[in-house]
């Protein structure tokens, strides 16, 4: 069977695109939901010997955010007078800005499908899993995991949660309030915890805008999954690894000194809420899925912070990819079939590897079976098991 010709390669490209905004539009309409937002600040009314419930009141502030920020044990301590509470007017504000900023945003979460998201995906990384450990990722299986998982955790179940959200909100709200959201801070463990299990598994399988990437990328892929049929580049790690740490820092440094949240105007999972998305964020998007057919994973590799931290946890997961040295006869598949640069660093050790998306393409086309999923660490190659002869 011949390969597909350039043009098929944009047209389904074009229809993907149209299938995943479409049935978004109509997902994001049946669920319905609140929008995530960070409560603006607002002007406190203080008069002298004022109570507790008087403030609250003069404020439109319920008893459980009174209760919050000043400790309260019964009803009747919202008698006790303002002045001695300890606190200065301004701390008092600091303070009711966090609790507001917390139950709104307790009050925009879908909790039943919050969790109805996680246990499908930890049902979808066991398999997974399993299908890497016994070899049965191939082209196909690859691009119905990827289909499987851009239809349920995307369009279905939504933008939110991601595990980029777990990181970027997080800070955001630290940043402008003061305050960490503690069912983020349980996400985003779990989140890592997958990660020192099974490599980068919840980005490589279950993000649903690192999978959508994935996918574009390989409509431009030849049937066996091993190369582009457009030209697809490997750009340096360091070079991404760089701009990624950049952005980071520049994101966070925003975050804290104007309370700016930059990847809201770039957030690629809106494209799974196509309504929050935009003109410049729609631009953005367009850019970024397009340039997916050529390199892999733009986003992950040079925006994502949840990748950062993710490549870093990624260092002692427990299982990765390892490779076989007795049996490898240094033929280097692996590297040419990898879609990135990482496959040729866990194969030399020559460099840092790079973040590794168990995509299982150097599984498949290992012609001795020498690359599996294992657990332990990873051997070294000997001293010239890939220098080439005359």
């Amino acid at each position: 069977m011949a390969d597909k010709s350039k043009p098929i390669i944009f047209v389904q490209f074009i229809v993907l695109m149209a299938l995943v905004v479409g049935l978004s539009i109509a997902s994001v309409q049946l669920w319905g939901g609140k929008a995530e937002q960070i409560p603006e600040d607002i002007k406190l009314s203080f008069a002298p010997d004022m109570t507790i419930g008087q403030f609250g009141k003069a404020n439109d502030l319920a008893n459980p955010v009174l209760k919050a920020v000043f400790g309260l044990e019964s009803k009747k301590d919202l008698e006790k007078p303002l002045d001695k509470s300890g606190m200065t007017n301004e701390q008092i504000e600091k303070k009711v800005m966090g609790s507001l900023a917390l139950a709104a945003e307790h009050e925009s979460k879908d909790w039943i499908k919050i969790l109805v998201k996680f246990a499908a995906w930890i049902a979808f990384l066991v398999l997974a899993f399993f299908m890497m450990r016994r070899g049965l990722i191939g082209p196909a299986s690859r691009k119905w995991l990827y289909i499987s998982s851009v239809f349920i955790f995307g369009i279905v179940l939504g933008s939110d949660p991601s595990a980029m959200g777990t990181v970027k909100d997080a800070i955001v709200l630290f940043a402008s309030k003061g305050v960490i959201f503690p069912p983020r801070m349980i996400a985003l463990t779990v989140f890592l915890l997958m990660v020192l299990v099974f490599n980068k598994s919840i980005c490589s399988w279950g993000c649903q805008a690192g999978v959508l990437q994935d996918l574009v990328f390989r409509l431009n892929r030849n049937r066996k999954d091993t190369k582009g049929i457009l030209p697809q580049y490997k750009p340096s790690f360091a070079v991404t690894n760089t701009f990624r740490v950049l952005f980071f820092t520049l994101f966070t440094a925003a975050a804290v000194i104007w309370g700016l949240d930059l990847f809201e105007y770039i957030d690629p999972f809106k494209i799974f809420k196509p309504a929050a998305l935009g003109a410049f964020g729609i631009a953005f998007v367009a850019v970024l899925l397009t340039s997916s057919l050529l390199v892999y994973r733009p986003w992950c590799h040079l925006f994502c912070p949840f990748g950062l931290v993710g490549w870093l946890v990624e260092k002692v997961s427990i299982f990765k990819i390892k490779v076989n040295y007795d049996t490898c006869i240094a033929c280097e598949a692996c590297s040419a079939a990898c879609p990135s640069t990482v496959m040729d660093g866990i194969l030399k050790r020559e460099r840092t590897i790079p973040d590794c998306f168990s995509c299982a393409n150097c599984i498949d086309v290992c012609p001795t079976d020498s690359v599996s999923l294992a657990a332990g660490k990873r051997d070294l190659p000997s001293e010239n098991k890939f220098t080439k002869g005359p």
